[in-house]
């Protein structure tokens, strides 16, 4: 297994117009009240959807060996896999996860959610909605996890052409969490690649913690404890297939 950290990716395409798409489906600030760890949040959103097969709560798959533990989730690995920690530069806290399979990718990250009711289907209008307005296209449609979006996003190039790349986005609403999966790549529409990235998402734990946090609010990531110092003069790696990431990213191949 190498690590190695990459400079800042000036050239690497970003979404146009004045918002990005991580902006859209971030954690947002609200008006709601903190969520009580002690006391169930008034309904406000649908049930909770099933998870028969995954991806888990913490108290679901309690069991650590063999995935790779990076605070509130859990990825299990698999050979092949190669796994990007997205790093804000300002503050060096790990914002999401990346894995990478062959021609595919999926970008993940967890957020607190009300305990009993869902979020995705509010946070699915906003997503189709800020896509649209920036002049991409977002489709609804039945998917593995439930309802997903097949989306055309706009991005810009480095010599400031305009284009649109393909993106599925999938909401998974757990117990006090949400996760977002965002795939990129042939996963987009090749049913076999898809099914890669969707087992690889529903291996995911995701471990909520007990604080009191607002709805939306990013849960922590973290390094993994056995990553040590990345060699000062180790090679970047090949261009990423996810245009919404930016700055410095910590890699890990397995």
């Amino acid at each position: 297994m190498s690590l190695f950290r990459r400079r800042g990716r000036e050239d690497a395409e970003q979404p146009a117009g004045p918002e990005t798409i991580s902006d859209m489906v971030s954690a947002q600030e609200t008006e709601d009240d903190e969520v009580d760890a002690d006391e169930p949040a008034a309904p406000t959103g649908s049930p909770l959807s099933p998870r028969p097969n995954g991806p888990w709560d913490a108290a679901e798959r309690p069991e650590t060996e063999g995935f790779v533990d990076l605070g509130a989730l859990r990825i299990r690995g698999r050979d092949g896999m190669e796994l990007r920690l997205e790093v804000e530069e300002a503050t060096g806290s790990v914002t999401a996860a990346t894995i990478q399979l062959a021609r595919s990718a999926v970008q993940l990250q967890a957020f607190a959610a009300p305990r009993s009711e869902g979020i995705w289907d509010e946070i699915r209008a906003e997503i189709a909605a800020g896509i649209t307005r920036q002049g991409g296209t977002a489709d609804e449609v039945p998917g593995v996890f439930g309802r997903e979006l097949l989306t055309r996003v706009p991005v810009r190039s480095p010599d400031g052409r305009t284009g649109h790349q393909p993106a599925r986005f999938a909401g998974i609403d757990g117990p006090r969490w949400f996760l977002r999966a965002v795939f990129h790549g042939a996963a987009v529409h090749e049913p076999e690649a898809a099914a890669e990235l969707d087992a690889v998402v529903r291996d995911v734990v995701v471990v909520r913690g007990a604080d009191a946090m607002a709805p939306r609010e990013l849960l922590a990531l973290r390094l993994p404890e056995s990553v040590g110092v990345p060699a000062a003069d180790a090679e970047p790696e090949p261009p990423s297939l996810d245009p919404f990431t930016r700055g410095p990213e910590i890699t890990e191949i397995r």
